[in-house]
């Protein structure tokens, strides 16, 4: 029988030193009335040994629901009898825009995927940001953050990461990154955004990997099985479970996009009628789809075209598309470090 989560106020009180599984819902108090957000988070600490430690999160964005699954089950499944070393999983990060099925935490209107280092005195994304950077980061090596691209955006299944200057702890990462088997491994710009969770771990020199297991705001089975297997996987890499590391299946690209330029906004607003699919080989000048204007019905859509060839690694996913957002993102396949 599984035991209800534990209640905690006090932050600071979470064990992750003894021997055991430990199940907790974490009160970050509310800015607007007496109350928390409660946000689940299960400890695993092996009895076989020691190991570097692994923290995996889902949640980050709730409308992104394929790492919330895959984290569930790992709460449920990992037997710390079996396990060396310590694993931290957070299902919900952001546990109030979960429950909304919202990008966003209704509380405070943050994004929390922008909230890192995060502000002990902040509002409720800032803390939650805080509490991971200053409690499970210093604990682990490997920090896991399962995306989808919710509504906004669609990507061939990928793992995903920054191109780093220090090469070791790159390599690394491509390494670790590898090991959930998507056809695609990700290398994107540090310069799109701000305040990353990932931005915070690899600059703290964590392994720190990214990925986008699914979108349109459903539970993809085959993302949740690769972020699922794909976690065990490292888990395995670094000596926490027991067994050999299951080779990929398939063969894998890393897929980079550094330029700014290779993320292109959408020019007007309009309806997105997408013609391209994410993941495919695309020529300079290629039609990728049209934006309509029905303002005049009578009006010719506005055909978007690639700027240069490439990988179509994301394009926007929804039908109704404001001006601003990124409509499609091109790279060009690399090398795998050495």
């Amino acid at each position: 029988m599984t035991e209800s989560p534990i209640l905690l106020h006090d932050l600071s009180a979470v064990d992750f030193d003894t021997p055991g599984k430990r199940h907790y819902q974490l009160g970050f108090h509310l800015d607007s009335a007496w109350g928390y957000s409660l946000v689940p988070l299960t400890v695993v600490r092996g009895a076989a040994g020691d190991a570097p430690g692994v923290a995996v999160n889902g949640g980050t964005h709730g409308n992104e629901y394929e790492g919330q699954v895959a984290v569930k089950r790992l709460c449920a499944d990992l037997d710390p009898a079996a396990m060396s070393g310590l694993v931290v999983l957070i299902p919900q990060l952001s546990e109030s825009a979960c429950r909304a099925g919202t990008r966003l935490s209704p509380l405070d209107n943050v994004n929390m995927n922008r909230a890192f280092p995060g502000n002990a005195k902040g509002t409720i994304s800032y803390r939650i940001a805080n509490f991971l950077k200053t409690q499970v980061f210093p604990r682990v090596k490997v920090v896991i953050d399962i995306h989808s691209g919710g509504r906004e955006a669609v990507f061939p299944l990928c793992t995903s990461f920054h191109r780093l200057p220090d090469a070791a702890q790159f390599a690394e990462i491509a390494k670790a990154a590898r090991l959930f088997d998507t056809p695609f491994l990700f290398v994107y710009s540090r310069q799109m955004s701000s305040g990353l969770l990932t931005d915070e771990a690899e600059d703290d020199g964590k392994i720190a990997i990214g990925g986008e297991f699914g979108s349109g705001e459903l539970v993809s089975p085959e993302g949740v099985q690769h972020a699922y297997e794909g976690s065990l996987n490292v888990m395995r890499e670094y000596g926490l479970l027991p067994g050999p590391v299951r080779p990929s299946t398939r063969k894998q690209r890393l897929i980079q996009a550094p330029d700014l330029d290779d993320y292109r906004p959408c020019p007007r607003d309009g309806i997105w009628e997408a013609l391209a699919v994410p993941g495919e080989e695309v020529a300079q000048g290629q039609l990728l789809g049209r934006l309509h204007d029905f303002s005049d019905h009578t009006a010719p859509a506005l055909e978007i075209r690639a700027h240069r060839a490439g990988v179509l690694i994301a394009r926007y996913a929804a039908a109704v598309c404001p001006k601003g957002l990124t409509l499609f993102v091109i790279g060009e396949e690399t090398e795998f470090p050495a």
